[in-house]
């Protein structure tokens, strides 16, 4: 089985070609239904990659969320490990190009229950980003790219929109599908989420900015297979991680992670 960082693109259709119907499907897959594939996305401003240091390829999906502070990025807490100093967001990326810039992260936070035992349900968390100068201005991110409201889980039902990042290629995918839940977790079928779709967004829109309601990780770091995609469940957590991101003065140290259980 995969880790959702790690996953391979074997068994998959091409990214050119990712409309087609994958033969087989997932064995975890929400019985009784077609499982759609994503498509390739045009993307968003505020949705991007993550890099470690001195990494060539990007880890992890994030999402800028919106914040009094104006430079906080939401993914999920088993892309990072240690305090997120010298990491790299990357909004908007396209085949290798940073149309908004390469952006310094400075922090990293976690919830409590994540940095102790890595508790599937609190994977989840935030970067601190500095600002840059842009044409002899000093700009926060969100000032850039705009950003997304954090939402509560969505329920049973419920169609939300995946926009994700693969280790495969370097332009976003997205699909749109419906939630199901599994072991308290929130979860969806859509075939092409492999490795570097960790922390991805799933919006919904029903105001004047999107809303992050899940992003993939939580039970097995996101899921063992493509087609199926988890989440923590948003609720409380997710508030309170972003208030600890908004008013902390120092970073947390986010754990290696442990294996996926898959």
């Amino acid at each position: 089985m995969r880790n959702r960082l790690r996953r391979s693109a074997r068994g998959i259709v091409a990214l050119c070609a990712v409309a087609a119907a994958v033969a087989g499907g997932s064995a975890m897959a929400q019985p009784g239904h077609h499982t759609p594939s994503a498509a390739l996305s045009p993307g968003r401003p505020f949705i991007g990659v993550i890099f470690a240091p001195r990494a060539s390829q990007q880890s992890c999906t994030a999402t800028v969320i919106n914040s009094h502070t104006g430079d906080l990025v939401l993914t999920a807490a088993h892309c990072v490990s240690g305090s997120g100093a010298g990491w790299t967001f990357v909004p908007d990326w396209h085949s290798g190009a940073a149309p908004e810039g390469r952006w310094t992260v400075t922090a990293a936070y976690a919830l409590p229950d994540w940095l102790r035992d890595q508790d599937p349900q609190q994977d989840m968390a935030m970067l601190k980003i500095a600002p840059r100068t842009i044409d002899g201005e000093q700009r926060t991110l969100q000032s850039v790219t705009g950003a997304a409201d954090i939402g509560l889980a969505p329920a049973s039902g419920q169609k939300v929109t995946d926009i994700a990042y693969n280790n495969d290629a370097d332009e976003p995918i997205d699909c749109t599908t419906t939630v199901y839940w599994t072991k308290g977790h929130p979860s969806f079928d859509c075939h092409g989420y492999v490795g570097g779709s960790s922390g991805s967004p799933w919006l919904v829109t029903d105001g004047e900015r999107p809303k992050v309601v899940g992003m993939i990780g939580g039970l097995n770091q996101g899921g063992c297979v493509e087609s199926t995609s988890y989440s923590s469940a948003f609720g409380d957590n997710i508030v309170s991680l972003w208030l600890h991101a908004e008013g902390a003065l120092h970073a947390d140290v986010l754990p290696v992670p442990d294996p996926d259980g898959c």
